[in-house]
């Protein structure tokens, strides 16, 4: 693969979606098909998404929250009922619990992957507990298969956060492939995108019937199937739901988007490998790698910093910017954000180490040579050299 070349240095983002005039086509087709609802776009969508992640059923709705709330709705869950979550992760995720008027359990992580693992779910699992919700961190696979395995035994479900884990694999199989319910994002920041959007994928047919009516206010009959007939169709409304579809617009940017899956991965683990070989040896400052259960996606890639690093975390980002670069603080943690202040938790050391003294790096798939040796020089400088 060529690598761009960097014509001047200029700002350098932490993260570009990589569209192009493919997408716009796509775009400019849906609109000057007259058909931008949901339609047979979404529906191809759906398809090709499932299959490409080996789950028997795609459900495409507007965010990846959207797509953690009908999954939850869909497991029966209620007002008191405990789920366990990571809190170092977006807070959508522990929103989508409350959403129910449920309890979300904040559980630790470790500190190699910063995702849930079945000690950390078990420190904080009661007889209340009814589900367990995994995310596959910054594309960093958790080790689902023994989660799903201590789950069973738990009688517990499962359901992953796949929010940035699309063209992660564990197990040699890509991430959803075998979950219960699978959700996951298409937002700007993740590998691939169509604005906004999302999907939930499950191999469970009654599921996923009832998702695709509760997306669409609860009716029996979608507007597209109605449309399609030549008969007129009375719907009716089976039970509450929710106005939570995606366009055949975003749909057809997701399915040239679908096509480059595999190319965005590899120029992004081209870099991460990259990032990985200049940073060898830097005192103080340990990057994220795979895991031995998988291979991430590098959706993000982020750096921790031990004690031993002359600055913190908030400082560096601070000379990062000063010198023309975009980074962003490590990933957050839901139990210290004032939405959920008075919500009691287990202790989180990891969490909290992870969320104070961890930073995301630039990463994106036009990134040059140049624009990554610049991150490096200043995170090498400010290392002592």
């Amino acid at each position: 693969m060529n690598t761009p070349v960097d014509p001047a240095p200029s700002r350098i983002p932490v993260m570009v979606p990589w569209l192009g005039e493919e997408e716009a086509r796509a775009a400019a087709e849906a609109v000057l098909s007259g058909w931008v609802a949901q339609g047979p776009r979404v529906a191809e969508f759906e398809r090709v998404f499932a299959e490409r992640v080996g789950a028997e059923h795609g459900i495409a709705v507007s965010s990846c929250t959207t797509a953690l709330h009908l999954a939850l709705i869909a497991l029966g869950l209620g007002p008191d009922d405990e789920v366990i979550v990571p809190s170092l992760s977006f807070i959508a995720t522990a929103n989508a619990v409350r959403y129910l008027g449920a309890r979300p359990v904040f559980a630790d992580v470790e500190e190699s992957t910063g995702n849930l693992t079945v000690d950390t779910v078990d420190a904080v699992r009661t007889p209340r507990t009814r589900a367990v919700l995994v995310v596959h961190q910054g594309g960093v696979p958790a080790d689902v298969l023994a989660l799903r395995a201590a789950c069973a035994d738990w009688d517990i479900p499962l359901v992953e956060d796949a929010a940035c884990g699309i063209g992660a694999t564990v197990g040699g199989k890509s991430v959803g492939h075998g979950a219960l319910l699978a959700a996951w994002s298409f937002h700007p920041r993740k590998v691939i995108t169509t604005g906004e959007g999302g999907m939930i994928t499950t191999d469970d047919a009654q599921w996923a019937q009832r998702l695709r009516r509760l997306r669409e206010h609860g009716m029996s009959v979608s507007a597209a199937q109605r449309h399609a007939s030549n008969k007129p169709i009375a719907e009716q409304y089976l039970e509450v739901g929710y106005n939570y579809r995606m366009t055949d617009i975003q749909a057809a940017v997701g399915l040239v988007q679908l096509g480059k899956l595999d190319a965005i991965v590899a120029r992004r683990r081209a870099l991460a490998a990259r990032y990985a070989e200049l940073l060898e040896g830097v005192t103080g400052l340990t990057p994220v790698k795979d895991p031995g259960h998988g291979q991430g996606n590098f959706q993000s890639y982020w750096v921790l910093l031990g004690e031993e690093f002359p600055l913190g975390r908030d400082e560096l980002l601070e000379v990062l910017s000063e010198a023309g670069i975009s980074a962003r603080r490590g990933i957050m943690a839901s139990h210290l954000e004032p939405s959920y202040a008075g919500h009691g938790s287990a202790p989180l050391p990891v969490t909290e180490r992870l969320t104070h003294r961890s930073l995301i790096l630039p990463l994106f798939h036009t990134m040059t040579q140049l624009q990554q040796d610049r991150v490096v020089a200043v995170l090498r400088e400010q290392a002592g050299g």
